[in-house]
């Protein structure tokens, strides 16, 4: 059964701009015909329709001038665009938002090859961050590969001296543009690279058309990029997406002047941060310099200092006192430790046999043992009897108890 559905005009216009715009088919493709109704307005948009024999499409470019677009387009020219779908709801139109426009057929075929050796190169890591050298923080040496003639160079050695009239300026003149321009811009990345004295490679050009850009897009340069020993920045002037200089490059500029600028400090600026960190380490040292100043003064005016020969003279006569204290002390311990020891000896001395023996008694000895009982002994044993001035033999005649 059929179900109506009814939408107001914006419900409508709105699921028509969602479908379209959602729609990958309908994103980043190319269209070719002619062109009619080319008007370019002063808010800086392009308005024209693209035609072939049997219809036509409306067409906008919004701020042709940012995307590169030739401001002489007429009615009549044939072209290829390369742009999305989109749908303007409030009026329902219907239209192809250009993202650029060429005048020549081939660029389109260019393009999808260029777009599959991005891919390629991506997958084989040659757009890594692990490969980006750091720029260096104060070159004093910049070797630059661009036309000599052009008006990058000039730019970029004005700013340069602008920035830093010390640094040295090595420039490689090459073609940049048209048949040769690879072999050229190769030549100069490599032989920059052999003077060792060189810092920091710019290499590049300013502005101009997708054909006048292109020899950056070609992989053997974007290789020359890559491979290069010294930092290098890829200094191309275009609003499109990246080139394959800028990928493969350790940082890209949108311009040479921005390339400049990007690696090259100012000078003055630099010299002004030394004199203001000058000016800091100066107040530091100038305030520790007071500190200690103020400290020394105090110790000067302490009561320590100034009677320091009084104290020392003090402390004299307090290790002396000690000393004497500690040879009484000594003494008084000396004298008792010797009484007691005399009266010791004296004990030693009374308790002696021998002393015994000086008053008048003996020891009776039998077989070198002491008698101390008539028990001890009988009759016709031989005895030792010691005195004090020798000993008497005996034999036990008769024991008496």
């Amino acid at each position: 059964m059929f179900e109506e559905r009814t939408y107001t005009v914006s419900e409508f216009n709105r699921k028509v701009k969602d479908y379209l715009e959602q729609n990958s088919d309908l994103r980043e493709f190319f269209l070719e015909g002619e062109l009619s109704g080319v008007t370019y307005y002063k808010s800086g948009h392009l308005y024209f329709n693209l035609k072939d024999k049997e219809a036509q499409i409306k067409c906008v470019a919004f701020k042709y001038k940012f995307k590169k677009i030739a401001e002489d387009l007429k009615d009549g020219d044939s072209v290829k665009i390369f742009g999305d779908v989109g749908f303007y709801e409030n009026r329902g139109d219907f239209q192809i938002l250009v993202r650029h426009i060429e005048k020549k057929n081939e660029l389109g075929e260019l393009f999808v090859k260029l777009e599959k050796l991005k891919k390629e190169m991506a997958e084989a890591g040659y757009f890594d961050l692990k490969y980006k050298k750091q720029l260096p923080k104060y070159p004093k040496n910049i070797g630059v590969v661009t036309a000599y003639t052009g008006a990058a160079i000039q730019d970029i050695i004005k700013t340069i001296k602008k920035r830093d009239n010390t640094i040295n300026v090595y420039a490689y003149p090459a073609k940049v543009q048209g048949v040769g321009a690879e072999a050229e811009i190769i030549k100069g990345i490599e032989t920059l690279n052999k003077i060792e004295e060189i810092d920091l490679i710019i290499a590049g050009r300013g502005g101009g058309s997708i054909e006048d850009l292109w020899a950056f897009n070609d992989r053997d340069v974007a290789l020359a990029f890559f491979n290069s020993k010294k930092p290098i920045i890829s200094a191309v002037g275009h609003e499109i997406d990246n080139l394959l200089s800028d990928l493969t490059a350790d940082a890209r500029a949108a311009t040479p002047t921005q390339a400049v600028e990007l690696s090259v400090p100012e000078r003055i600026k630099i010299l002004d941060g030394l004199e203001d960190r000058k000016r800091y380490i100066n107040s530091i040292i100038k305030n520790q310099i007071e500190i200690l100043k103020k400290e020394l003064e105090k110790r000067e005016n302490s009561y320590y200092i100034k009677n320091f020969s009084r104290e020392i003279e003090n402390r004299e006569q307090k290790l002396i006192e000690l000393e004497e204290k500690l040879k009484k002390a000594f003494q008084y311990q000396t004298d008792n430790l010797r009484n007691i020891l005399e009266k010791r000896l004296n004990k030693i001395i009374s308790l002696n046999p021998l002393e015994i023996l000086k008053r008048g008694y003996s020891v009776v000895t039998k077989d070198s043992v002491s008698v101390k009982s008539i028990k001890d002994i009988e009759i016709d044993d031989e005895i030792n009897i010691k005195l004090t001035d020798g000993v008497i033999k005996g034999v036990v005649k008769e024991i008496i108890e």
